[in-house]
């Protein structure tokens, strides 16, 4: 299925365990414009090892959206459309505040790269290193990573009325985990956006103040 957004045509592919395309399933179109302009930049400056995918966390959306999208810059295909929990002090249904801070127990904004895989206590992970100082630079001595969650699910969802909040880990449905960390493991771009003004003031790949 092919969608136009914001001029940029995006093809909607079903892979293994990706969900039906339907209404949330693509990025919207000011927050992959912002992916594309930070993105750009860091592939530029040799930021990361593998170019070959956008991954993007729209924490706009409510919980129990499909928020997480892993894109294809190249051939401007969206790969993944998953379900993701934020952290527990980022609000309820919708994430409102965003830190840095060990114990924070917070979403963190902002450019990431994704780094090796491990099993560890929430099973088959992935370690996130943060690009931006004072917005995600912490995630590894946060031990920020993407992992599974039986609380990140749809059933869930219905009985709560949102997801389960994870300490700051941009946490995946069980069942799909696995497939999407393989997807974008070893040095891909991931970008996280939420409604935070001082995020786009200060951000180091986007924006006036973009190096």
């Amino acid at each position: 299925m092919r969608i136009m957004v914001a001029g940029i045509c995006i093809v909607v592919v079903l892979l293994g365990l990706a969900q039906p395309v339907a209404a949330g399933s693509i990025p919207a179109a000011d927050v992959l414009e912002l992916a594309l302009e930070g993105f750009r930049r860091i592939v530029a400056e040799g930021e990361i090892a593998n170019g070959s995918l956008l991954t993007i966390i729209d924490y706009r959306q409510a919980s129990l959206e499909r928020r997480l999208f892993v894109y294809d810059p190249g051939q401007g295909v969206v790969l993944r459309a998953s379900l993701v929990a934020h952290g527990r002090n980022s609000g309820q249904n919708l994430a409102t505040c965003f830190g840095n801070e060990p114990d924070s127990r917070m979403s963190s904004l902002g450019f990431f790269v994704t780094g090796e895989t491990y099993v560890g206590r929430h099973g088959y992970s992935l370690r996130l290193r943060g690009l931006e100082p004072g917005f995600n630079d912490k995630a590894m001595e946060r031990f920020i990573v993407i992992h599974g969650a039986d609380y990140v699910s749809d059933e869930f969802g219905e009985r709560y009325g949102r997801l389960g909040r994870s300490w700051g880990c941009p946490a995946l449905p069980v069942e799909s985990a696995r497939g999407i960390i393989d997807l974008i493991k070893g040095g891909t771009c991931l970008f996280v956006y939420g409604d935070d003004p001082e995020y786009l003031e200060d951000s180091a790949y986007i924006g006036r103040t973009a190096r």
